[in-house]
């Protein structure tokens, strides 16, 4: 948790006030959603969150948080020393700038009207004014501006956590509703109110008592939308003179860095080792995009580091999480000022295996691990091209039950394999696992009867099904690392199938497993196992043949 924090106090402050604004902005949302049921539903709930914004206390946070994002941004923007930025960055940057320009108008005719001309903005008053109407048209387009902006500010907040990645498929979903649902009341009472605001019988006594702005009043407002407008554009245009002035000025001192893995590159005083790096063109990964969080951008200083300023308390902080060495530095938070060479630590051109994927990513999903029962003494004198005509003949009959579910066999063990089913949720991964562990099953059976035709032997197998934190990413020396997966989880899963041959069964599946593929624990008997290297006891449903697992969970038949 402590990572969401990290960054100097201009980074803390965005973080903050963005917050309170998403939190207002949620809120008000809902409010006007809530149109869809009545208009009396849609006025309580903006007058309770008048209650907490007009007062002294209030209206100095609220306008507080606003004037200082705004102010940040365009701050954060006047220092950049380069435009070039990835496309969520820059996407962020104009939605944030469009804001102002579309809000204007919304806050001179609710605060500015109330406060100088008396008029009631009720919520009544306002969606029946703008009903089908140019500024009607302009506030939906504000109120999807503002929903995407402050989405994106909040999953590039979060994204570095595991946790919000599990939950990132739900909370799009969450996302996509809160503008439909404010849409939807709006639509709902823009209409019905309009028609009332407008009645030929009862309508001028309604906007007499909204205090309905006169001719005049309207074209004061007018004046002063544009006199607002007028500030904020030249704020902008401040920023853009600030922004080049300094990459005019900072040009004429060009400081020189070379990549021990790439090229040489110069830029300017003041600009971060990850901006001289996109304005030369030269990829550097930077996963939190540039806010000293994920430690994705660091270097390894090998020449000059002596001549750089020191790391910052939040930069320092960030290296010391990852155990990074003393000459390691983030090249978002670097400014440097002398020549250096410097070596990327992960890079992102693709041009060789330590690309993004290489990196590691934390996923919680489902994995089995099995294993072909007494292999050594089946094959102990044979030929060792029967020993591989026999192993291959057994994968071919039951990885098609893995695939066909789903999962992918992460590695083969000699006479067992390793499979992980990355779907897009816990649930649809131990449904995967547990599908797949009844295929193998029944495909066993039909395995085993070839081998009968031929006087063979029978295989027997043991499988351990288990759901928990996994690690994937590429391992191993660059150019010769394959994708695989470490943790906890797979430690677990194989001492589990190491516990099926002492109990006997062909199966064992954890209790996790079962509760995320929807199946009740309790309502099967578990096997408590104290398994070695795992720090609590597991518990486990035990199965003679794994081809019955569906029929158990169904409760058709009785735990065998």
């Amino acid at each position: 948790m402590n990572r969401l924090w990290q960054g100097n106090w201009r980074t803390k402050a965005r973080i903050v006030s963005g917050l309170i604004l998403f939190c207002y902005v949620l809120w008000h949302f809902t409010n006007v959603g809530l149109g869809l049921f009545s208009l009396e539903l849609m006025q309580g709930g903006q007058e309770l969150l008048e209650e907490l914004t007009e007062g002294p206390f209030g209206g100095l946070v609220l306008y507080g948080a606003l004037l200082t994002h705004m102010g940040l941004a365009l701050y954060r923007l006047a220092r950049k020393r380069t435009l070039r930025m990835p496309a969520s960055e820059a996407g962020q940057v104009l939605l944030g700038l469009t804001i102002p320009l579309l809000l204007m108008t919304h806050i001179v005719h609710t605060r500015v009207a109330e406060n100088r001309f008396e008029v009631e903005p009720e919520m009544g008053f306002i969606a029946g004014l703008i009903w089908n109407s140019p500024t009607g048209w302009q506030q939906a387009a504000l109120l999807l501006v503002v929903w995407i902006h402050a989405c994106i500010g909040l999953h590039m907040w979060l994204r570095v956590l595991p946790a919000w990645r599990r939950v990132l498929p739900v909370m799009l979903s969450l996302a996509t509703l809160v503008p439909a649902f404010a849409l939807a009341g709006f639509l709902v009472q823009g209409r019905l109110q309009n028609m009332r605001l407008f009645d030929p019988e009862g309508g001028a006594a309604l906007r007499e008592s909204y205090g309905f702005p006169t001719a005049e009043t309207f074209a004061r407002l007018a004046e002063i939308n544009r006199s607002l407008l007028g500030i904020f554009v030249g704020l902008v245009v401040l920023t853009m003179v600030i922004h080049y002035g300094r990459r005019f000025i900072g040009a004429r001192r060009a400081v020189r860095i070379r990549y021990v893995d790439g090229p040489e590159i110069s830029g300017q005083p003041g600009m971060t080792l990850l901006e001289m790096s996109r304005v030369a063109g030269v990829p550097h990964m930077a996963l939190c995009g540039g806010r000293g969080r994920c430690t994705t951008c660091r270097v390894i200083v090998e020449d000059g580091a002596e001549l750089l300023h020191p790391p910052e308390k939040a930069e320092a902080d960030s290296l010391a999480a990852v155990n990074a060495p003393p000459n390691a530095r983030l090249a978002c938070q670097l400014r440097p000022k002398e020549p250096a060479t410097v070596l990327r630590v992960f890079r992102s051109d693709g041009q060789q295996a330590r690309a993004h994927q290489s990196l590691g990513q934390e996923r919680r999903l489902a994995i089995l691990f099995l294993d072909m029962r007494s292999f050594t003494a089946r094959t102990t004198g044979q030929l060792p091209y029967d020993v591989v005509f026999l192993l291959n003949r057994f994968f071919d009959a039951i990885v098609p039950s893995i695939t066909g579910a789903g999962g992918t066999v992460d590695k083969y063990l000699g006479d067992g394999l390793l499979a992980v089913f990355e779907l897009d949720s816990e649930e649809a991964s131990a449904k995967a696992a547990i599908e797949a562990a009844a295929g193998i099953s029944s495909a066993l059976q039909v395995f085993n009867q070839t081998l009968k035709a031929e006087n063979a032997q029978p295989v027997a197998i043991g499988m351990g099904l288990h759901l928990g934190d996994l690690v994937l990413g590429e391992i191993g020396a660059v150019n010769l690392a394959p994708r695989t997966i470490i943790g906890d989880t797979v430690n677990a899963a194989s001492r589990l199938e190491g516990q099926t041959k002492a109990l006997g069964v062909e199966v064992l599946v954890s209790e996790a497993v079962l509760a995320a593929a929807g199946h009740d624990p309790e309502a099967h008997s578990l096997e408590v196992l104290e398994l070695r290297g795992v720090a609590q006891p597991v518990r486990a449903l035990a199965l003679k043949r794994a081809a019955t697992l569906p029929a158990v969970l169904s409760r058709q038949v009785e735990t065998v």
